[in-house]
């Protein structure tokens, strides 16, 4: 119990919660340029309607879920470059990633990019565990 509360401890939580910040601020000013687009451009209002109907849309979703889980794991490779990534610190990725995901989700921006569900979810995780590939032992 001792080593997994000095485990707990020891990872980066600034670099950490820095990362996921940023990218769910990413995600949430895409959110709000597309709900401008969306309410003054028709056409984009059609490209946004074609690509999330029913056969695209969960695609989308779980394509743009990897893609946040990438570009956080991007970040924090960018930001530090001493810093000791293994599989403890991205499942702590994971978890301030979705820990920033839940606040999107309280605040009055519409959920077109990404929502908080379990296609979600996973694909955060795997994003975050397909672009920290070097990093898990």
């Amino acid at each position: 119990m001792n080593r997994l509360i000095y485990q707990l401890k020891s990872l980066p939580w600034r670099w950490l919660l820095q990362s996921a910040g940023v990218t769910v601020a990413i995600v949430a000013a895409v959110e709000l340029l597309l709900t401008l687009g969306l309410t003054y451009s028709a056409s984009l209002s059609q490209a946004i309607a074609f690509l999330y109907s029913p056969p695209l849309g969960i695609i989308m979703f779980i394509l743009s879920a990897i893609g946040i889980g990438a570009l956080a794991v991007y970040l924090l490779e960018l930001w530090d470059q001493d810093m000791i990534l293994n599989s403890g610190s991205l499942w702590a990725l994971l978890a301030c990633l979705l820990l920033g995901l839940w606040i999107k989700s309280l605040l009055p921006i519409p959920d077109i990019v990404i929502t908080l569900s379990r296609f979600s979810f996973i694909g955060v995780l795997v994003g975050v565990f397909w672009k920290g590939r070097p990093y898990f032992r």
